[in-house]
């Protein structure tokens, strides 16, 4: 069999099919004759739009109304560049804008995020430049390319009807008296409409290039932008983790937890009640295992997740850390309050692995935790007197907490030369927060 031919493509913008041929006869000059001329409408109505929004806001501005409204006026170039995107597709691909996005909802945060953004400024200059210069231009191409030469080509029908066939008035600017010069003036006509319909695509093409680059994000934004979402939805997912995490230790805390309390207290009643027996053994032992069971899962509850870290936040739960430690450990972390709760996390599963590692590896007598919030940044310190060479690559579980700390924008750092001390440090940037508005996210608590 025969491969099936794959079906072919037209040009995808109008520079691919100006030099193709059949161009005349293809849609594309009428459709670079609608962006011209819809321009050309758009542009006459930004400017009146724009005068319109200067002026009162000037003549209210004596009663400080017009104030926001002069703000408001630095905005226009957003929608009359959303209807630029939408008009470049009639000839080209129209650019997307990378929008960043607001830290909170409502209008001001969005207000403020799009003032500060330098595509709103640069799709305001193009608001102005297509108010006052592209419009009249786009017109002009419109009257010279298919206007006039449309009007040369009727010459003979304007002569049998409005000059009852003796005469026509050509473009206002001289008369044609006689059939054959009528005739040689609609040839005329008709080769200017031809040549008109690539003048059309190539005004068409020059203008969507200069929109493209006023209304397009620069390569370098377009590259910040795609690193501040990564950021972001790199942040997100360190949100989505720690709130799954809350989740499940919630269920096992009241769900599975209670169910083994109340196993548990069933078991040893029913020991209690038996008599001396095989029966009493084997319910002893019961009740042991269950009381066991339940052990494990409350250090599996707390290693999830420690209620004492979402109750009474880092402080307290690094020196309930360290009461379980099997190193002795000296804290002293002072906190003006409570902080993000995905930095309190982060900070708290650094400073368990890093007790755990001193009590596996390092051959340690005493540790010590130390730290504080100092210039907008958390700053803990992990010390142990051991015999050091710890490497953070080599299996010791920091370096999954290291990228951790990384995606809310800290570093972890370790120092451990042969024969100690070891010091791990961990520096974090937030702000605290109000114990009553402690919330589940990684910015600043206002």
């Amino acid at each position: 069999m025969r491969p099936r031919p794959r079906p072919r493509t037209g040009p995808g913008t109008v520079w691919q099919a100006l030099p193709a041929r059949g161009y005349l006869l293809s849609p594309w000059p009428w459709r670079a004759l609608a962006y011209l001329a819809t321009g050309a409408v758009a542009g006459a109505a930004t400017l009146v739009g724009i005068v319109a929004a200067v002026a009162a806001g000037g003549v209210l501005a004596v009663i400080l109304v017009g104030l926001p409204l002069l703000v408001l006026t630095a905005l226009v170039g957003i929608p009359v560049a959303r209807l630029e995107r939408h008009r470049l597709r009639l000839i080209d691909r129209a650019p997307a804008r990378p929008v960043r996005q607001p830290p909170a909802t409502g209008p001001w945060p969005w207000l403020t995020t799009r003032l500060r953004e330098r595509a709103t400024w640069r799709e305001l200059g193009h608001a102005l430049l297509f108010a006052l210069v592209l419009w009249p231009l786009d017109a002009l191409v419109v009257a010279f390319a298919l206007a006039a030469p449309l009007h040369l080509a009727v010459t003979p029908l304007l002569m049998a009807t409005a000059g009852g066939g003796e005469e026509a008035k050509v473009l206002k600017q001289w008369t044609v008296t006689t059939w054959p010069a009528a005739s040689g003036v609609a040839v005329l006509g008709l080769l200017l409409l031809a040549l008109g319909g690539y003048a059309l695509g190539l005004a068409a093409g020059a203008r969507a290039e200069l929109t493209r680059v006023l209304v397009g994000a620069p390569r370098e934004d377009d590259q910040e932008a795609r690193v501040v979402e990564l950021s972001r939805s790199r942040v997100r997912l360190v949100d989505a983790f720690e709130a799954e995490r809350r989740r499940i230790e919630r269920d096992l805390h009241d769900g599975a937890q209670q169910r083994l309390v109340a196993l548990t207290m069933a078991l040893g009643l029913a020991r209690l009640d038996a008599p001396p027996g095989p029966l009493a053994d084997q319910l002893a032992k019961a009740h042991g295992e269950a009381g066991k069971a339940l052990e494990e899962l409350r250090e599996l509850i707390h290693g999830i997740h420690p209620k004492v870290l979402a109750d009474y936040g880092l402080p307290a739960a690094v020196a309930d850390a360290a009461d379980r430690s099997a190193v002795p450990v000296d804290v002293t972390l002072e906190l003006p309050g409570r902080l993000p709760q995905a930095v309190e996390a982060a900070a708290y599963f650094v400073v368990c692995e890093a007790l755990a590692n001193i009590g596996r590896h390092s051959g340690a007598t005493r540790a010590a935790v130390t730290g504080g919030h100092r210039d907008g940044r958390l700053v803990l310190r992990v010390r142990d007197d051991g015999r050091g060479g710890a490497d953070a690559a080599a299996g010791s579980g920091l370096t999954g907490l290291a990228d951790r700390v990384s995606v809310l924008d800290g570093r972890l750092s370790l120092s451990s030369p042969p024969g100690g001390p070891t010091l791990l440090s961990v520096e974090i940037p937030c702000e605290p927060c109000d114990p009553r508005d402690h919330r589940e996210r990684t910015e600043p608590c206002a």
